[in-house]
């Protein structure tokens, strides 16, 4: 077998600022203090950074970022395609630069006024590229609507209920009530409230939904050679990969034979192929949760469960603390922040170091995913 990049890469340090619906800084701003953060977290200085990831609809760049923090000379820069599905790209990418010895420090960040700011959909100029010809003109305008019509194909094919969605929404909430710097932190969410909520994109209502945030966040990655060095306990990069299935056609995905089989079950073979351990093993996830629907569909991907059997995974408490597979433990992209997945890597890196605010017991291995139904991406985190 040829050379991995098998824990070559450690996530160093992380950084944030506040989450909330609306912040006066500038997405500039915001990145700066994020990344500033991160350097602070990992004890290194901005002068070592010569290596940046982002992912598109990314409004800052790594010119104006590297001026700002005083970053030294940068050999190596890269941006992951398809908004949320490229946030755990963006580590991978800059594990393989700093393995193959393009770049020593790197750091991937994110910055998103989404609470205050526009709705990407709104610019109608680029609403009809190739693809969105088949979807749009018949009312699949935003990715709520696109979803709603691939949950309501799960829900008829496995027997799948918005109770099942609940369960998921619940157990985001409930991390994110533990959770300080969740949005939701003091609002508790109820079975009544959910099913009594306002529908968003039938079958999806309110609470199927995720936040819409302003925020950034930012991760230092280095090679694992320097685990020694580091401020706080590493966080391997144990395994990655992107997924983009066959005939794939974004969240809708009706040109494939199934389209319930998403870009997860892409990923998912190349991330266990390269692991040396499997689903079982995991002991936490933090899985990309734009809609609750998104969670039962990514069970099965990842292969936490067999084909239609995501819906009745979510019973009896499975994604609690205690549960079969803790989730989303600081109340993810539902409850605690939506900046499009990358809060799910800072929560990885907090339950391996043993500081999350819902931390699961001895925790040793995470999985971190990106955004399912559009080409994605995922991390295999280990202590």
């Amino acid at each position: 077998m040829g050379a991995t990049l098998k824990d070559a890469a450690v996530i160093a340090g992380t950084g944030q600022t506040a989450f909330a619906k609306r912040l006066p800084e500038s997405e500039r701003t915001l990145a700066c203090r994020a990344i500033v953060a991160a350097l602070d977290d990992a004890g290194i200085a901005a002068a070592e950074v010569d290596a940046f990831a982002s992912y598109t609809m990314e409004e800052t760049d790594e010119v104006e970022v590297a001026k700002a923090i005083g970053a030294g000379d940068v050999t190596f820069f890269a941006k992951a395609g398809y908004g949320g599905g490229g946030s755990c790209a963006t580590v991978a990418h800059l594990a393989a630069a700093i393995a193959t010895g393009q770049a020593s420090v790197g750091v991937a960040w994110r910055s998103r006024k989404r609470g205050s700011g526009p709705r990407p959909w709104r610019n109608t100029a680029v609403q009809l590229p190739t693809p969105a010809q088949w979807t749009r003109p018949f009312g699949l305008l935003r990715p709520a609507d696109e979803i709603g019509v691939l949950a309501r194909r799960y829900m008829h094919e496995y027997g799948a209920t918005r109770d099942h969605f609940f369960n998921v929404a619940l157990a985001c909430r409930n991390r994110a009530n533990q959770n300080p710097a969740a949005i939701m932190y003091d609002r508790p969410l109820t079975r009544a409230m959910y099913m009594t909520s306002r529908w968003i994109s039938e079958p999806l209502c309110l609470f199927d939904n995720c936040l819409e945030t302003d925020g950034a966040l930012a991760c230092v990655v280095v090679a694992a050679e320097r685990a020694r060095d580091l401020r706080h306990r590493p966080v391997y990069v144990h395994s990655v990969a992107q997924g983009l299935p066959a005939q794939h056609h974004g969240m809708v995905n009706y040109w494939t034979d199934d389209p319930l089989t998403g870009p997860s079950w892409t990923a998912a073979r190349q991330l266990w192929k390269q692991a040396d351990f499997g689903p079982e093993d995991v002991d936490v996830a933090q899985i990309y949760d734009a809609f609750t629907p998104l969670i039962p569909l990514s069970l099965e991907g990842y292969g936490f469960c067999g084909r239609g059997e995501g819906a009745a995974f979510t019973e009896g408490g499975a994604l609690e603390i205690g549960g079969r597979l803790p989730l989303n433990t600081a109340g993810g992209g539902l409850s605690e922040a939506y900046v499009h997945g990358f809060n799910l890597i800072t929560e990885g890196v907090r339950q391996l170091r043993g500081t999350s605010t819902a931390q699961v017991p001895d925790a040793a291995t995470c999985l971190v995913t990106a955004g399912e139904g559009v080409p994605t991406s995922a991390l295999l985190l280990r202590s």
